[in-house]
């Protein structure tokens, strides 16, 4: 049974549509906030997830083919490891030069400041700058004035007395005389003696003069003292030219021959020495600062007497013809000094010398194709060879190249051998040159 509705007027009744209408609308509400969830979780695993994942598994598969495909291409090794190309080179047998490497400068035999040795006037030049000049050829003339007026003097003075001391022989010839038929004293005779004496003295005291004078004279003819290459004049024409002027009026340097002043480490004193003392000339080839190209060649001429105690180096000195000048005074250069030849070593290209933790070694390839690691001890190198001390025989076939990809025990295919491409993947045994390492 329903209440009856209130009669307050404050607090009207609810009616129970209003009820009704409100859970719908907050209902509906919720269903929309739960699509609006799905959607996104579903954008995100499409997008995000799927794609990708679809992606990786097309790569894969492709990469899966090109691999197989690639594979068939190949003939399998050991362990279904792929057979690795490499290129080879045979070890010989040969004679390889031990040399010693220094560094120097190039340094004239002789070089030499030309200066005036009287004073005057400098009133011509017969020279160029640069140009190669013989010893005595004449280079410049000084004003001769002066010193011929010293010779003329000279020689006046010189023909003065030499007249006295005719008269006073004469004057002694007659006392002499005098004396034996007693008509003067001794003394007298004496006196004219000792006069005679005095002008034969003044008389050499003037050729002196004379030869002194022309001597001053020869000097206002500059001459090349030496043979060499005259370099830049210091002095012009007109100036005055002293005996005492510190940069004289030009340089001559001696560049044929030349020689070149380098050091080596003391350890190797005792090879040079007795290869110097047995008489042998020791080859000495120069380098530019490249070390590429050789500018002259020469031989060892001697080594200094004491060792630098702060370097532990000790200096030798060789001699070059240096006929085209290829060789400066002061130019740095690299040396290179022949000091042994070593007859009937095992050679290998150094392309085929491997270095690891191991040690050196090389990877040898027998008669079957297979490689196997070989420790080996190197000696002298020499360009692009290498002496094999130990651990390989002439004739064995070594990797040069494409070692990196190799492993003790695979197989390979020779691509190139000693220079020569190997034609249709011939085996290593029908190959020429091939040695069995076991034979």
């Amino acid at each position: 049974m329903s209440s009856p509705p209130s009669s307050d007027p404050n607090n009207p009744p609810r009616s129970a549509t209003s009820e009704q209408t409100n859970f719908p609308k907050t209902q509906h509400r919720w269903w929309l906030w739960l699509l609006a969830l799905v959607a996104a979780v579903f954008l995100i695993y499409y997008f995000f997830l799927r794609i990708p994942d679809a992606a990786t598994k097309t790569a894969k598969n492709g990469k899966e083919s090109t691999d197989a495909g690639s594979k068939k291409n190949r003939v399998p090794g050991p362990g279904g490891r792929p057979i690795a190309p490499v290129t080879a080179a045979t070890a010989r047998a040969g004679d390889i030069s031990v040399h010693l490497d220094g560094l120097g400068s190039a340094l004239p035999l002789n070089t030499v400041t030309v200066r005036s040795q009287i004073d005057g006037q400098l009133i011509k030049t017969f020279f160029q700058e640069g140009q190669t000049v013989k010893a005595g050829e004449l280079l410049a003339q000084i004003d001769p004035r002066v010193p011929q007026t010293q010779l003329a003097q000279a020689e006046g003075q010189m023909a003065r007395d030499q007249a006295l001391l005719t008269n006073a022989k004469v004057d002694l010839d007659r006392y002499k005389l005098l004396f034996q038929q007693d008509s003067i004293a001794r003394q007298q005779l004496d006196t004219q003696q000792a006069l005679v004496r005095q002008y034969q003295g003044l008389a050499k005291a003037n050729q002196a003069l004379v030869d002194s004078a022309k001597l001053q004279l020869s000097y206002a003819r500059v001459t090349a003292p030496i043979s060499g290459r005259i370099g830049l004049r210091q002095i012009d024409t007109g100036n005055i030219i002293r005996a005492s002027d510190a940069n004289g009026l030009v340089v001559i340097t001696q560049l044929q021959p030349i020689s070149v002043v380098f050091t080596i480490p003391e350890d190797n004193i005792p090879t040079v020495m007795k290869r110097l003392q047995s008489g042998v000339k020791i080859p000495v080839d120069a380098y530019d600062r490249a070390q590429r190209n050789q500018l002259a060649s020469g031989t060892l001429l001697t080594v200094d007497n004491q060792i630098d105690a702060t370097t532990g180096t000790v200096k030798l000195k060789a001699q070059f013809p240096n006929k085209d000048y290829a060789l400066f005074p002061n130019q740095f250069v690299n040396t290179r000094m022949l000091v042994d030849v070593r007859k009937g070593a095992v050679i290998l290209p150094t392309a085929g010398v491997q270095r690891g933790t191991a040690g050196t070694f090389t990877y040898v390839v027998d008669a079957n194709n297979t490689v196997s690691m070989r420790l080996i001890k190197v000696g002298q190198v020499q360009g692009e060879d290498s002496e094999i001390l130990s651990g390989l025989q002439a004739g064995e076939v070594v990797v040069t190249d494409g070692a990196d990809k190799l492993r003790d025990g695979g197989k390979v295919e020779i691509a190139r051998k000693d220079g020569v491409a190997v034609k249709n993947g011939a085996p290593a045994q029908n190959r020429p040159g091939k040695r069995d390492p076991a034979a």
